[in-house]
């Protein structure tokens, strides 16, 4: 189950529904989610059944985002960053990976701003997407 709020996503990995979690684990009044309205909420299949790369969030950025990917098989995956040129800057990924959605954290504070491209190769699937950072 993905819950999204107006400012940033929530994730809850149970066999518990919304409402049962939110009743068993109340928000304190001085947190920040207290009152909060949900805008929307999907569920997410858990078995991936094609290969996604999806475009990150958020794009522009500074200086974190999020790239999310799926495989629909287990394989080796490599998710590598370049500049506009083409210069490969990091590997965020370079492993077997089991079928599934993951989710990679990237945090850019020691580059420059400008355009870099994102590319993942499972098996035979490849795909490229573009973000901009911003400082």
């Amino acid at each position: 189950m993905k819950i999204k709020f107006s400012l940033f996503t929530l994730i809850i990995i149970s066999d518990l529904t919304f409402s049962q979690w939110f009743w068993q684990n109340p928000v304190p009044q001085g947190n920040p989610l207290y009152g909060v309205q949900f805008i929307k909420e999907e569920e997410i299949d858990e078995i991936a059944t094609e290969f996604i790369l999806s475009q990150n969030y958020p794009n522009p950025f500074n200086p974190t985002t999020k790239i999310n990917y799926s495989i629909h098989q287990s394989t080796q995956v490599t998710v590598k960053l370049f500049d506009i040129l083409g210069n490969e800057i990091e590997t965020l990924v370079n492993e077997e990976k089991l079928t599934g959605t993951y989710e990679i954290t990237w945090n850019a504070e020691n580059i420059s701003s400008g355009v870099y491209l994102y590319r993942i190769q499972a098996g035979d699937f490849v795909q490229s997407k573009k973000m901009v950072f911003m400082k």
